[in-house]
């Protein structure tokens, strides 16, 4: 019996123990029961971790097992330590498996219930988000269909482009928005305006321009600028807003430097009535010869790029304004102006994927309201433009890169384009290479009028322009630019 007794006193021991584990975790499942969750993948986990802890079946199924150690060492005086290590240890066990049994039933009846109740909450919380975005979306599509059912096809060729406001005024440079932007509107009611440094005066000349072609658009108007920061900065240098340098010179200054110099542009050109930013810059200055894109690159390494452009979007969108990925395929790597000739990319497909698509895959990712493409021409995939490439535009960034967003071209304009192809060209061959928003052609009556023909002919299927008018409008009134 002497033997006997340190076991018991071990066992009591263990009991003892047992209970002050018990109450404690009783204390904290009032305590994450209390807790308010805001984060669904949390909360979810949080639930199951509960129920994991408070899984009965397991302690159940060891109680008879327990119950005959328990008589099986008092029947063995002269075992191992080892023995009495791994009796101890059961009878550990056996003493939690019998306070659980005895709280079973006011446990099950309070703390499983209310495991119950959360993950019943989870789930309506789920189902609620889901139903809300499936509403939101079923909003977006009828507002979206509702504005398309009244187009004419006139109507949804022209909201394929975007402008320059002298392309539509005739009055170079175009500061003011009265009888004749009214007029020139209506004429061309195009998707959207992007207007320069000339036609910012003032802080309240430019408010009043923005907002009276607004009023006078039947849809209303994207409205852009450049403001990348340092030398690309159209409002910045006009209006005097706040200066924010090139962002290579901010590489090294972390993630929130780059959110806050995005969200302070974002802020100053929103107040002003603009809606949308021709930035970030997505191209890498992995070329020391490249002059066209250089310091206006967020960095000189893809994957430093990648983070802090993730960073910038958030900014963008923080600060009340759209942003674009820009000049898809990479302009980074090119020793050649496009805006002056051809410029080469001589990378292998493969290359690029590793190193020029990482900005703007993270980009999409996070959520980038559209991608601008840049009249570079891949040797290694096809001897046009990208601008102008279906196996780029369509094969590589929608189809390879699943984006299914606003593709927007740079400027139709430039001389990389213009050296070789009319305007009417240009539209066309851009359009069916899947471009969305066709930007500054030379000459905008030409481009509609081929577009135009180009639709009344079958070349192109109002199917085919149906959906890139849906993906415009559909921007917009997420946006909120168009209500619903």
């Amino acid at each position: 019996m002497r033997r006997n007794r340190p076991k018991m006193k071990i066992g009591h021991f263990i009991v003892i123990q047992t209970v002050i584990l018990v109450i404690l975790f009783s204390l904290s499942v009032v305590v994450l029961k209390e807790k308010k969750i805001n984060d669904e993948k949390t909360r979810a986990a949080s639930i199951n971790e509960i129920k994991v802890d408070l899984t009965m079946e397991d302690l159940a199924k060891a109680d008879t097992k327990e119950m005959t150690k328990d008589s099986e060492i008092d029947k063995t005086a002269d075992s191992s330590k080892e023995k009495q290590t791994l009796e101890n240890s059961e009878i550990e066990q056996a003493a939690e498996a019998e306070i659980k049994e005895i709280e079973h039933t006011e446990i099950e009846d309070t703390d499983h219930t209310d495991i119950d109740n959360n993950s019943e909450v989870g789930e309506v919380l789920n189902d609620n988000e889901t139903k809300d975005n499936d509403t939101r979306y079923e909003q977006v599509d009828a507002r979206v269909k509702e504005i398309m059912d009244t187009m004419t096809i006139y109507e949804k060729v022209c909201q394929l482009f975007f402008v320059y406001p002298e392309a539509i005024t005739d009055v170079s440079p175009t500061t003011t928005a009265g009888k004749t932007t009214k007029t020139a509107i209506a004429e061309y009611p195009v998707g959207g305006i992007l207007y320069e440094s000339m036609n910012l005066i003032t802080g309240e000349q430019t408010t009043e321009m923005i907002s009276n072609i607004q009023s006078f658009s039947k849809i209303p108007l994207f409205i852009a600028s450049d403001e990348e920061g340092g030398i690309v900065a159209r409002v910045m240098k006009s209006l005097g807003t706040t200066h924010i340098d090139s962002m290579y010179y901010y590489k090294d200054d972390g993630n929130e430097t780059a959110y806050k110099n995005a969200n302070q542009m974002a802020t100053d050109i929103a107040s002003f009535g603009f809606n949308l930013d021709f930035a970030p810059v997505c191209d890498v200055w992995s070329n020391p010869d490249n002059t066209v894109i250089g310091k206006r690159a967020y960095s000189d390494d893809f994957k430093q790029a990648a983070e802090l452009i993730t960073y910038a979007i958030e900014g963008f969108h923080d600060g009340g304004v759209l942003c674009t990925l820009k000049h898809f395929p990479g302009h980074g790597d090119t020793a050649e102006d496009s805006h002056y000739g051809s410029a080469y990319v001589s990378k292998s497909l493969d290359e690029l994927r590793q190193e020029e698509f990482l900005p703007f895959e993270v980009g999409i990712a996070s959520g980038a309201d559209m991608v601008m493409m840049g009249h570079l021409i891949v040797t290694d995939v096809d001897d046009l433009p990208a601008t102008l490439s279906y196996k780029i535009t369509t094969d590589i960034l929608r189809k390879e890169l699943g984006y299914d967003g606003v593709i927007v071209t740079d400027s139709l304009s430039m001389q990389a384009l213009t050296k070789y192809y009319s305007s009417s060209d240009i539209a066309v061959k851009a359009f069916e290479a899947g471009a969305d928003l066709l930007l500054c052609p030379r000459s905008l009556n030409d481009s509609i009028n081929a577009i135009m023909n180009a639709v009344s002919s079958a070349e192109i299927s109002e199917k085919y322009l149906d959906e890139s008018v849906k993906r415009i409008l559909t921007l917009k009134v997420k946006s909120g630019i168009i209500d619903y």
